[in-house]
């Protein structure tokens, strides 16, 4: 018997974060990892009157390619991907990575040069996306690699997954409906205001929003889901914040970084580990030392830290900020090659106040 959690997933994904009709046609990127997700996707965009084409790898497959193709080869576009982006209307992608090093000894010159040649496929993703040609949604299928990340058991985090996607709910939809309305309030309440401030055992921080957009992250491209975010005025930032959680970026794990800004330039910067990479970073290009996003995760059954961006940005009682690129969609101004997520608790005497009233407190907004 299918599990009626899995059930749930599949719509979710089919009939609220793409909202497939009929006709839709709906890229389905996965690994054999997620075969039995996929399968409950296909159905369900076969009943809606949808035509799925799925694109399957088995595990150790993208290890095999970069081990073997010649490097010349390395920058090749995958055409079918290329075509489904530029043409189809829907596309849904189920992370499932079997083993999360596969990469690890992965000819760096091959990826780049594969990265290069792909890299027009998620800007078409991105512009027809933003022109409601393109529904498109990103999650993943618990496995094993994860569970393991996350140092739990593939039953708990299956348990742990199921429940941040909310397909525990009686009708998921009408949940996920609900979330978009309340984190609405919490925009309404903020957006039009000036100066922000953020303190607390880890954070004594300020940064100005005037101008600037937020917007609502409800499941629509990600899932699971639960943030607001924005982009800061690019020179407003002045004061620290210690990142709770390690800040993982290519492949690198940076504890306890510490950053200090100001008049919005990180101007120290130290860590528990792997600090010359932070500082690397930070000197890719002149966006890199400049905040680019600043979030505020409201998911409360994400409640722990997994090692994977795709659930941390959004645990419930954080916020977070990318170093690096913003979101133009916000009204960030800030360019670089780097986008770099670190994600902060505030769930224990920490405060955020807005244009001088207290909004939220130990993880919770009180308005």
């Amino acid at each position: 018997m299918t599990d009626q959690r899995l059930l749930n997933f599949a719509r979710i994904l089919v009939d609220y974060s793409t909202k497939i009709v009929p006709g839709d046609r709906v890229f389905v990127e996965a690994t054999t990892e997620a075969l039995p997700a996929v399968r409950e996707v296909y159905k369900l965009i076969s009943e809606r009157g949808g035509h799925a084409y799925i694109q399957m790898e088995f595990p150790e497959q993208q290890e095999l390619f970069f081990e073997h193709i010649p490097e010349a080869e390395a920058g090749h576009k995958n055409q079918l991907k290329a075509y489904a982006y530029d043409n189809f209307e829907a596309r849904i992608r189920l992370w499932s990575e079997a083993r999360l090093d596969a990469l690890q000894n992965a000819d760096p010159g091959k990826q780049s040069a594969h990265a290069a040649a792909n890299a027009s496929i998620l800007k078409a993703q991105m512009d027809r996306g933003a022109r409601n040609e393109f529904k498109w949604v990103t999650t993943l299928f618990p496995t094993q690699g994860y569970a393991d990340q996350a140092g739990m058991s593939l039953a708990e985090y299956e348990d742990f997954y199921y429940k941040a996607v909310h397909a525990l709910a009686d009708d998921p939809v009408a949940h996920w409906l609900g979330v978009k309305a309340d984190q609405q309030r919490y925009i309404d309440a903020i957006e039009g205001n000036d100066k922000v401030e953020l303190r607390g055992h880890n954070v004594d921080l300020s940064l100005s929003i005037k101008g600037r957009t937020f917007r609502n992250s409800h499941g629509l491209h990600n899932m699971p889901d639960g943030e607001i975010f924005t982009g800061p005025v690019e020179d407003s930032l002045n004061g620290w914040v210690r990142y709770t959680y390690p800040a993982i970026y290519m492949g690198h794990v940076v504890e306890g970084a510490e950053l200090h800004f100001e008049n919005g330039k990180v101007v120290k910067a130290t860590a528990r580990t792997e600090q010359d990479f932070l500082l690397a970073q930070l000197n890719v290009d002149p966006g890199a030392s400049y905040v680019g996003e600043f979030a505020i995760g409201l998911n409360t059954d994400i409640d722990r830290f997994t090692g994977h961006i795709l659930l941390d940005e959004k645990i419930g009682g954080s916020f977070h900020m990318a170093l690096g690129a913003g979101y133009p969609e916000t009204g960030s101004q800030n360019k670089s090659a780097v986008h770099w997520d670190m994600i902060c608790d505030l769930r224990e005497d920490s405060e955020i106040l807005v244009d001088g009233e207290l909004v939220y407190k130990d993880g919770k907004f009180i308005i």
